[in-house]
Order: C-alpha cells, then sequence, then structure tokens
C-alpha cells in the first residue's frame, strides 16, 4: 500500500507521495497509473518528494504521459504545503532540488489552521540563450540574447514566439482572444515541432494591461492544463523583454491567479500562488 495525497495548485493537479517514508519504483508507469481520470485517481501527473544531499528536500515530477520533467511551479508550491503540513519539516523558509536547480520556498503560514496557504517561489534567472531553453533558430533576429520574432506554422495558422526556459521550456504568442481560442488544436502541434528538441510548453497569451495577462497553457506531456507556474513565469518575462508589461504583474490563468515579479537586482522570478490540498488515499500496488 502507498499513502498519497491529491494536491493542486490553481487546479494544476497532482498526485503527491512522501518518498522518503516509502519505497517507490517504477515511476514513470505509477504516473501514467495515477493520473488517469477515469481508471486511476486522476492528475495532470505525479510529484514525489525525496531526500536531497545538497537541499532540503529533492522534488521529482512526472506528466501524465510518464515522462520526467524538470520543473513545475504549480507543483512545488504544493512540495511545500506538503512537507510542512505533515511535520516534515517546521521551517518556513526551505529548499527544494529539482532538475531545474535549487528553488527557495517561503511558506506563508494561516493563523486560522496553522496550515500553508500561499507560497512564495524563488524560481532563479530566466535562461534566454537559445541553446540553453533549447530552441533551434537560424537567419532570424534573436535580439541579442533573446529570442522573439520566431515565425512557426501549425495547421492552417502562423504564430509568433518569444521563447524562455525556467529550467524547462516555453514558447509565448499572443492572441486575440484567449478565451476562445483552440488550444488543443494549435498546442499539440507547437509542442512537437523540430526546432524544440526537448519539445515545449506553448503559452497562448492575451495582454489586458501593462499588469495584467491573460493565458492559456499546453503543457509538454500533459496537453492543456488549468495553471503553470514555470509558464507564467516565462510569460511574464517575455512580456518584460517585450515592453508589454511592467515587471511586476498578474497572470491569469483558467484556474486563478498568480502574481510574478522580475526583480531587477538579483534578476530572479518570483511566484506568489495558493497550495491545496484535496484528498488523501493509499493505493493497492
Amino acid at each position: 500500500m502507498i499513502k498519497f495525497t491529491k494536491m493542486h495548485g490553481l487546479g494544476n493537479d497532482y498526485v503527491y507521495i512522501d518518498g522518503i517514508n516509502q519505497y517507490i519504483e517504477n515511476e514513470s508507469s505509477l504516473a501514467q497509473f495515477v493520473s488517469d481520470r477515469h481508471f486511476g485517481i486522476g492528475s495532470d501527473g505525479l510529484i514525489l518528494i525525496c531526500q536531497s544531499d545538497i537541499a532540503d528536500f529533492k522534488m521529482r515530477m512526472f506528466n501524465s504521459d510518464g515522462s520526467e520533467a524538470e520543473m513545475c511551479g504549480n507543483g512545488i508550491r504544493c512540495v511545500g504545503k506538503f512537507v510542512y503540513d505533515k511535520g516534515l519539516t517546521n521551517k518556513t523558509i526551505i529548499s527544494v532540488e529539482t532538475l531545474a536547480g535549487i528553488k527557495i520556498l517561503e511558506l506563508n503560514i494561516s493563523t486560522k489552521d496553522k496550515k500553508v496557504e500561499t507560497v512564495k517561489v524563488d524560481m532563479g534567472e530566466p535562461i534566454l540563450i537559445a541553446d540553453k531553453i533549447p530552441v533551434v533558430v537560424s537567419k532570424m533576429s534573436t535580439n541579442g540574447k533573446f529570442v522573439k520574432g520566431l515565425k512557426l506554422k501549425a495547421d492552417d495558422k502562423e504564430f509568433e514566439f518569444s521563447c524562455v526556459s525556467m529550467g524547462n521550456p516555453h514558447a509565448i504568442t499572443v492572441v486575440e482572444d484567449v478565451k476562445n481560442f483552440d488550444v488543443e488544436k494549435y498546442g499539440k502541434i507547437l509542442e512537437i515541432n523540430k526546432v524544440f528538441p526537448r519539445k515545449t510548453n506553448v503559452e497562448f497569451i492575451q495582454i489586458v494591461d501593462d499588469e495584467n495577462i491573460n493565458m492559456r497553457v499546453w503543457e509538454r506531456g500533459a496537453g492543456e492544463t488549468l495553471a503553470c507556474g514555470t509558464g507564467a513565469c516565462a510569460t511574464a518575462v517575455a512580456c518584460i523583454l517585450n515592453g508589454f508589461t511592467k515587471r511586476h504583474c498578474f497572470v491569469k490563468l483558467l484556474g486563478g491567479t498568480l502574481e510574478i515579479n522580475w526583480n531587477e537586482a538579483d534578476n530572479h522570478v518570483y511566484m506568489i500562488g495558493p497550495a491545496t490540498t484535496v484528498f488523501e488515499g493509499e493505493l493497492e500496488i
């Protein structure tokens, strides 16, 4: 029997498992099983909380198709809530090892129930160099180090992308009406475009004003989700560099709103958002 907790950050939901006190194997297959919304628990993927030699905890994140991803902004907020609420730590500032590096979390504790309510995550510096995102570009201006104006065709439409990595690759494009845009039709084509060697997450955005962005996301390996924390950060960075928004802005997703601040002093991107526990249970594996 494996104990699990179902959690979500703005509707971006994962199954969380304590891999410190439980032995977990066949992680990729397990991720596919628990993610199935008909025969499993139902989620966007699986997140394991593990021991780390270089941080307080280690997060391993698997998409619903079983592929392991570098990082998940909504997921790591829930990791912070998981370890604090379950007594694995009593610290309100913790470090979490990920495939995208060590992230620092500040936990905001509710005065009502003494549990984590929101989490501020230091997402680190955005990656803007093409071969580190990675994205293959040729015969186009990268505006120094920032990839923008990347034109790609999907089915009957041509899009213009800015590309940013927050430890995982993102391609951001502006559309006129994001609410009624066919994210699935175009997202699944753009995700696997040959210019993205490791595939990409695709953000379709609409600029409301210089402090607010509406966004929908097609996540690599998962499809459209209600929210994407790394995607919101990448989108904010792209919008700032394109002159669309200020350094402090709000990204509204289908599941709710994230507060993003790209700090000019340290070049780090900071994300603030909620983390929610849905239910707990046991798996017969």
